[in-house]
């Protein structure tokens, strides 16, 4: 088993092992991963945060030995906070990197930060604020960042810069954390989940006060929240159909 670790701001994950294959997911700078397999050009691999698997280009990586792996997979994730920072390397030269991106590899990559980060758990009622961060952040499936980002990529990196872990996909997330009745048991910070015609879930935001949520809906925005679903404050129309409610923290 070989492994790797992400030296680049944002690189992209692919479903199949080609440049034109969909986007199934973004690496961040410093995310560390097992190589299932290799080939001349790309590796399929798997993220150690949330166990996703996609196609890689090598260029995009670099090898480390297994000890490395496990001492970092072992750490709890340091993350920079802000939204573009940098890291310098060894020649004084300045790469950036996004908010979110994994800072406990920088001696593995030889590089060094000074800008802020955090490492802890944090109180459930920063998921909202720290959501405001993506406010008008573009729609990209696939998408992890501030500069494009999809509605379980927003939820993920909201969550998992307050320390806590979700899964990739909505439909997965959907299997974490504690269902609610109604969603009058439900707080700031919970997770409304919504299905297709088919019932399969396909989208996912986060609950605010006064029945309003932030979800990733060709940007991230603010719609109202009732029992049908998410009403469109623009459309004046339903968008999303609910589906359940889950209290994750």
């Amino acid at each position: 088993m070989q492994y790797g670790i992400c030296s680049l701001s944002v690189v992209p994950l692919r479903n199949e092992p080609a440049d034109i294959s969909e986007l199934v997911t973004q690496v961040l700078y410093g995310e560390f991963f097992k190589v299932l397999e290799q080939r001349k050009n790309w590796s399929r691999i798997r993220l150690a945060f949330d166990g996703y698997e996609g196609w890689i280009d090598n260029k995009q990586y670099i090898e480390i030995p297994e000890e490395n792996y496990q001492l970092l997979n072992n750490e709890p994730p340091k993350l920079a906070v802000d939204m573009v920072e940098f890291v310098q390397d060894s020649a004084n030269q300045l790469h950036p990197i996004l908010i979110g991106s994994t800072l406990n590899g920088l001696s593995l990559l030889n590089h060094s930060h000074d800008g802020n980060s955090v490492e802890e758990k944090t109180d459930k009622k920063n998921i909202v604020q720290t959501a405001f961060l993506y406010l008008g952040a573009p729609y990209l499936w696939g998408g992890k960042t501030p500069f494009g980002i999809d509605c379980s990529g927003f939820t993920q990196m909201v969550y998992k810069l307050n320390g806590y872990k979700l899964l990739r996909d909505a439909s997965q997330q959907a299997t974490q954390g504690e269902a609610l009745s109604f969603i009058e048991e439900s707080e700031p910070g919970d997770l409304a989940f919504f299905d297709n015609t088919e019932g399969i879930i396909t989208h996912v935001g986060i609950i605010m006060k006064d029945n309003y949520i932030i979800h990733a809906h060709g940007k991230v925005r603010i719609d109202r929240l009732d029992h049908s679903g998410i009403y469109n404050v623009d459309k004046k129309i339903h968008t999303h159909k609910l589906r359940v409610i889950k209290k994750i923290i």
